[in-house]
């Protein structure tokens, strides 16, 4: 049996229209694709109630504002070759037809020369009327899911499905720079951006003027691809990974290699629970890259894949690796007017926690008198090295406090000798050289049946890292030398560390990455801790040491070693200056 219309397109409804912001984000992608240069976004209710987008695009002609809630009627693709050359964000048909079958809409359009108005109720036109010559076309889609309450019953709260459609506005906008958006609930205006082209604008729009200058700009192209945009300060985190926003060629697509690609890139620079705020843009030619892959749009396969991924990996890092990153303490954040209007998200349905959305208007002048000097600050070529510090004592035995014309420095010794440590031993277990120190007292260590096994497959490795170890009866192993770096009085404990990494790294062992797992571990064991006195020479030394690492912001696990307390900063505290 040959199913109706009506049924197919609920079907496909289930594909397509998931939520209210997949009703938002198709009916913006046709108006960006409409050629549009504003674009408003108005919900009643979260778009529950009520969902309503208008463009000044190229609007259609009567016979086109009927054919667009046809199944699989388009005017973006003409034949087969035209799939491997999209350019274009709509291209199925689907989305429009399967929208009315699940809703009652409203239509007005006018190309120019003809206008009008089509209602429709559950995909069906009920009424036709003339509109006015306004060119552009303005969708309104109300009662969603009102005929299968099964979907509407598991809709999530206002909130959550206003925090959806906000990520997804956000998102639009991001990839449209050239694109005024304005998004609207219950009259209440949440983002506006001036669609000046300008990127970091954009994210001053979206994310308030101290994440925008807490933004490094990146860029570099190869063969295929190229890329621009802009990474947060390791200081800028996330608690998932909603913020790392990849757009190609001005679609925003989700891969989930490429997201750890740049999650990695970031490696021991942050926590590793904690994710950076990222807007790449990466332009590349439509017949490398495939889109047609799911429903959303939003999966994509790439050509030479491995060449981009290197591409974004050592553009990200030696961003970072040049630049300042001592983060300084802000006093802005203590005053109470500076506080702007929140909504807390319902995450009870989310399976990913979300944060708090802030919706921060700021005058998007203050961004252009940075963006020039923020460019040339990062597009310097030299390693930045950590500033000249003078200890002058300690708080709480374990933060050291330093000083010079800048201001204040507060180090964090523990984090700052664990990084000097994790260098130091990374450097020698990827680089063993023969020289071992035998022990007056053998270690004999024992294990159960199935760990011995994944031990005694991996000796040869072992030994490589200037270890003796030999078979010692049963289940259990001795051990008669190790290398000469490992530290006094932790050798048991560094060579149980190795051999557990390669019990839990089994299946997936990577030398590299076992490289960094143990030198970490062993680096957090063996250095001061707090609470543990430190002479100001030994201070000195610390902080002389820090600052020959090629990273000493941060410890290997992403805390920062030492922040920085501007002049400023400390005379407004005492109103010295205001």
């Amino acid at each position: 049996m040959l199913m109706s219309d009506n049924l197919a397109n609920k079907i496909a409804a289930g594909e397509v229209v998931e939520k209210c912001a997949s009703v938002v984000k198709e009916l913006v992608e046709n108006s960006i694709d409409a050629g549009s240069s504003e674009i408003k976004i108005e919900l009643e209710q979260s778009g529950v109630k009520s969902i309503k987008v208008t463009d000044n695009g190229c609007g259609m002609d009567n016979e086109d504002a009927v054919m667009c809630f046809y199944s699989h009627a388009t005017s973006k693709i003409k034949n087969e070759d035209d799939l491997y050359n999209i350019n274009t964000l709509g291209f199925r048909g689907e989305a429009l037809p399967s929208i009315a079958s699940v809703s009652n809409i409203t239509i007005k359009t006018c190309d120019g020369e003809n206008s009008v108005i089509y209602e429709l109720e559950a995909g069906k036109i009920k009424d036709k009327k003339s509109g006015d010559l306004r060119k552009g076309t303005s969708i309104e889609v109300k009662d969603l899911f009102y005929n299968t309450p099964a979907r509407l019953k598991y809709l999530n709260s206002l909130y959550t499905e206003l925090a959806n459609i906000t990520e997804c506005v956000n998102k639009a906008a991001l990839s449209n720079t050239n694109i005024r958006f304005t998004l609207i609930n219950d009259g209440k205006t949440l983002l506006k951006t001036d669609g000046s082209g300008n990127l970091l604008k954009t994210i001053n729009d979206i994310y308030g003027v101290k994440i925008a200058k807490k933004m490094l700009k990146i860029s570099g192209e190869n063969d295929d691809y190229q890329i621009d945009g802009y990474i947060s300060l390791p200081e800028i985190t996330k608690s998932n990974r909603n913020s790392i926003i990849t757009i190609v060629n001005k679609r925003v697509v989700r891969n989930q290699e490429l997201n750890r690609c740049i999650n990695e890139a970031y490696h021991t620079y942050k926590p590793d629970n904690r994710y950076p705020i990222i807007v790449l843009t990466i332009d590349v030619d439509s017949s490398l890259i495939d889109v047609n892959v799911h429903p959303s749009k939003m999966d994509i396969k790439f050509s030479n894949f491995d060449e981009l991924k290197k591409l974004v990996f050592d553009k990200i890092r030696s961003t970072l690796d040049k630049t300042l990153l001592v983060p300084d303490i802000d006093n802005s954040s203590l005053n109470v007017s500076n506080i702007v209007n929140e909504i807390k998200i319902d995450e009870s349905n989310d399976n990913e926690k979300k944060e708090e959305i802030t919706f921060d208007f700021q005058d998007t002048d203050v961004v252009d008198n940075f963006v020039k000097e923020e460019d040339e600050k990062y597009n310097k070529e030299e390693k930045i090295i950590l500033p000249k510090m003078y200890p002058i004592g300690a708080v709480l035995g374990t933060y050291i406090i330093c000083q010079n014309e800048n201001g204040m420095y507060i180090i964090d010794q523990h984090a700052a000798n664990e990084r000097i440590n994790y260098e130091k031993y990374k450097k020698a277990m990827g680089n063993p050289k023969n020289d071992k120190i035998s022990m007056l007292f053998p270690i004999n260590i024992e294990y159960p049946t199935n760990e011995f096994i994944i031990i005694k497959e991996n000796l040869d490795f072992i030994k490589s890292l200037n270890i003796d170890i030999e078979e010692f009866g049963v289940n259990s192993f001795i051990i008669k030398a190790h290398p000469t770096w490992f530290k006094e009085g932790y050798e048991e404990e560094f060579i149980r560390n190795i051999l557990e990494k390669i019990v839990t790294m089994e299946k997936n062992f990577n030398v590299e990455r076992f490289n960094d797992s143990v030198s970490a571990t062993m680096a957090c064991k063996a250095s001061i801790k707090g609470n543990e006195a430190v002479s100001i020479e030994e201070m000195e030394h610390l902080i002389n040491e820090l600052a020959k690492t090629d990273n000493p912001y941060t410890c290997p696990h992403g805390r920062p070693t030492v922040i920085h307390y501007p002049v400023y900063e400390l005379e407004k505290l005492f109103k010295r200056a205001m």
